[in-house]
């Protein structure tokens, strides 16, 4: 797998972006890397050196239409905080 297909987008919310200051940034990954894939990809993307990496699976959350049922797609989050040596991440500094 290619470093730019196990790291889908920077996930932009109002509590991720809090936690920036401490140098903590949330991606959504591929659902079938595993921990080291993922470092090497962050590091190899950002130029950045990686002190801890923490994975949560989300589970599709149950959506109705009518009589259907079906679920929305499941994710991979990944939490990811950087050596205190460490340059930040630019998309997360832009405004």
């Amino acid at each position: 797998m290619d470093a730019h297909d196990i790291i889908r987008r920077p996930i932009i919310t109002e509590a991720t972006m809090a936690q920036t200051e401490n140098k903590r940034y949330v991606f959504e990954v591929d659902t079938r890397a595993t921990k080291p894939e993922i470092k090497k990809a962050l590091e190899q993307i950002f130029d950045v050196k990686i002190a801890g990496l923490n994975t949560a699976n989300v589970r599709g959350k149950k959506k109705r239409q009518g009589r259907y049922v079906g679920y929305t797609r499941k994710l991979k989050k990944a939490t990811v905080t950087l050596a205190a040596d460490s340059k930040d991440i630019e998309i997360f500094n832009e405004g």
